[in-house]
Formats: C-alpha cells, sequence, structure tokens
C-alpha cells in the first residue's frame, strides 16, 4: 500500500501564524504538526509517501522532510497549486498510485489511536472512519442505522443526522484516482471527498469504523491548542519519529 499525506492549503483560518509558514510545518508540542499523520503511516508499514503541498513553502518542506531516508521511508512531493478539494489528491497522485491501494491522512489531523491494523489488514473497496464529536457540522457526517449499517454520508451538512464525524484518515483500493476523476464539484466548487465514500457505499464496499481515542483537525487556533495538549499528555511513548 502506498501512502498520501496531504499538506496543502492557506493556513488562513490559522493567520498571522501562517503567513510566513505551512499549517503542517507549524509545532505541535516537540515536533512539527505533520509528523504525527506521518507516524500514523510509518507505524503501519507504509514507506512510499506521496505528500502534497503548497508551492510557497515547497522549500519548507523539502528541507524539513528531504526524500525520506531519514525515516526509512521514501518520499515523493507533488504541488497543489490552489485547494479544490480532498478528492483532488488521488487525481495529482494517479501516477504515484499507478492502481495500488492507498492511504491517505490530512497533515493537520492528530490521533491518539493506533491504526495499523486497520491499515494492514484492508484489501479492497474503501475504508473510513467515524467519530462521535460535538460539531459534526464541522466535518463530512456518516449516519448509521439501529443495526450500525451506514444510511448516509453528508459533507458538512447545516442539520447533521448524527454527531458521527468523519476524520482525515482515508484508505481505497486501487480504483482511487478513477472514482475521484469521476467526482463532479460542488457547490462550493470543490471535489468533495464524500463523493468518493459514496461511490463505494453504493456498492457495498465501504467500510465505516468507529474510534474512542482523541482526534484533533487541528485547523483553528483552540484545535491547535488542543493537539498541542494531545501530544505532550498521551502521544511522546507512541511515537517512531
Amino acid at each position: 500500500m502506498k501512502g498520501i499525506i496531504l499538506s496543502g492549503g492557506s493556513g488562513t483560518r490559522l493567520r498571522p501564524l501562517t503567513k510566513m509558514t505551512s499549517k503542517q510545518l507549524l509545532p505541535v508540542y516537540n515536533r512539527p504538526m505533520i509528523y504525527y499523520p506521518l507516524n500514523t503511516l510509518l507505524k503501519a508499514g507504509i514507506t512510499d509517501i506521496l505528500i502534497i503541498i503548497a508551492p510557497e513553502h515547497a522549500g519548507n518542506y523539502l528541507n524539513l522532510l528531504g526524500s525520506g531516508k531519514e525515516f526509512g521511508a521514501r518520499f515523493t512531493y507533488e504541488i497543489q497549486d490552489e485547494p479544490r478539494g480532498l478528492a483532488e489528491a488521488f487525481i495529482i497522485g494517479e501516477s504515484f498510485l499507478d492502481g495500488e491501494n492507498v492511504a491517505m491522512i490530512l497533515g493537520d489531523n492528530i490521533f491518539e489511536d493506533d491504526f495499523t491494523e486497520d491499515i494492514t489488514s484492508f484489501r479492497s473497496g474503501g475504508r473510513i472512519f467515524a467519530k462521535q464529536v460535538p460539531d459534526p457540522e464541522r466535518f463530512g457526517v456518516v449516519t448509521f442505522d439501529s443495526d450500525g449499517r451506514v444510511t448516509s454520508i453528508e459533507e458538512k451538512p447545516t442539520e447533521p443526522q448524527s454527531n458521527y464525524a468523519i476524520p482525515g484518515l482515508y484508505i481505497f483500493d486501487g480504483r482511487a484516482a478513477e472514482v475521484a476523476k469521476s467526482v463532479t464539484p460542488s457547490a462550493r466548487g470543490e471535489l468533495e471527498i464524500t463523493e468518493m465514500h459514496n461511490y463505494y457505499l453504493q456498492r457495498g464496499e465501504l467500510d465505516v469504523k468507529t474510534f474512542e481515542g482523541a482526534w484533533v483537525d487541528a485547523g483553528t487556533f483552540d484545535s491547535l491548542l488542543s493537539a498541542q495538549q494531545l501530544a505532550k499528555e498521551k502521544l511522546q511513548d507512541k511515537l517512531i519519529v
């Protein structure tokens, strides 16, 4: 399996911190933010990783991460000129993926849980995760019936049908790039990854797993503070880089 870390965007919600650097390069306790999603992939044995970055910060990423040799990995870099939706990552990475299975993680998502088993046991279809949160309207939202079966997946609904949000870790089979290319832009003008989820869901090929450990989407000042606390209190003995 190959890996993608999507680390583009302009980090406007974290200005002025992001006027001079990428959000995903900001410190989270004693490491750059991107080290935490990188840990998630490396612990699962994924060492062939595409890092998608904004052009204005490319040099900073190269200086920090280099070729990946230091981490026992191989890093490939691609530029995302401007954010056009999460699904675009699979289009940008099509030649890198070359039809192989992929685990993509967002560069600002930090997890307490270890997803190694969920990643290494994956064979085909799609696999995503769900976590109960107090503000599901900020995320993709998955709804379950009384038997635990998924009934719907919506992107940032104004009136969420559940409080189960979909965090930024997605696992897809070798069809990911082709599925992404079939997605039409939403009203926001973005290629929504929820459309990819629904592609697999409609075919009975989507696996959704809930988890209990802490998760932080570190894109705001408050969530960045939460990420600092999580990293200090619960993650230091779980990191391999």
